[in-house]
């Protein structure tokens, strides 16, 4: 089995990737559209025919990457990435979700392993450290740069 790449409309891509996967077709045994990865799907089967003839009747898809790729090459895509990745201690950030959401902050401590990251807030009278989750904060300010 090999992996191929099918080029898609802009912002499609996992609307095509619904639409493979619900072909039902035994030659196509997954689909991969990755956030990482725009105007793109991965699409593993038996052969380039089978999905050269479900692309027939799939809208937004538009046309075989000619080659065909490893499961090697696509690894990387299959394993999340962590959200604390690229935060540093010290890093000015701004609260984008919860009860603080808008206050800016200062990274005390990074826990990657439960994804959450110990802030300080910059308004706040008394220094309180908070702890929210990884997604739940945006980079304003890095001191690496």
């Amino acid at each position: 089995m090999s992996m191929f790449a099918v080029k898609t409309t802009a912002s499609q891509e996992q609307t095509v990737a619904d639409m493979i996967m619900n072909r039902e077709e035994s030659e196509i045994h997954a689909v991969l559209a990755p956030d990482s990865l725009t105007s793109y799907v991965m699409v593993e089967a038996d052969n380039v025919a089978v999905i050269e003839r479900v692309l027939e009747e799939v809208p937004h898809a538009r046309s075989i990457v000619p080659g065909e790729s490893t499961i090697s090459e696509v690894e990387h895509f299959l394993s999340p990435k962590p959200d604390v990745e690229g935060i540093a201690e010290g890093d000015i950030v701004e609260l984008i979700a919860g009860p603080f959401k808008g206050e800016k902050a200062q990274v005390q401590r990074i826990d990657e392993g439960k994804d959450q990251v110990t802030v300080e807030l910059y308004e706040a009278t008394v220094p309180i450290p908070v702890t929210v989750r990884g997604d739940q904060i945006r980079v304003l300010d890095s001191e690496e740069r």
